[in-house]
């Protein structure tokens, strides 16, 4: 499952998933991309009404997280930690141009050893 945290009261740009980019909110180009890849699914992981209501626009799946997150990773653990999956891929919110086949190469090794914990 690839996890986006999009996180709307940045302090550098307020409400940057939700910034046009060609048309379409910059969350909606990641998940997108995400959703390229050979992941099961794409959460969106977020601390705003405003983003689950864009990405429930497009037809992505979004989840409320608490708003008192540190970081993005803590945000997505806040969801992964009831997620019935295998690997969880913490994809950047702020990365419209991703790579799907970035996240297919970085999933492989943890497919591939069930031994391996983490890859980055």
């Amino acid at each position: 499952v690839a996890i986006v945290p999009a996180r709307y009261h940045s302090s550098r740009l307020p409400g940057k998933p939700l910034a046009d980019i060609v048309g379409r909110p910059m969350v909606e180009h990641v998940y997108r991309r995400a959703a390229q890849s050979h992941v099961d699914a794409v959460i969106v992981a977020t601390d705003d009404q405003r983003i689950v209501d864009a990405v429930e626009g497009f037809g992505g799946l979004a989840c409320l997280t608490r708003t008192d997150h540190v970081s993005g990773t803590d945000r997505l653990a806040e969801l992964a930690a009831d997620l019935p999956c295998a690997v969880v891929v913490n994809v950047q919110g702020d990365e419209p141009l991703l790579d799907p086949a970035a996240v297919d190469a970085l999933v492989a090794p943890l497919l591939a050893d069930p031994d391996e914990q983490m890859t980055t």
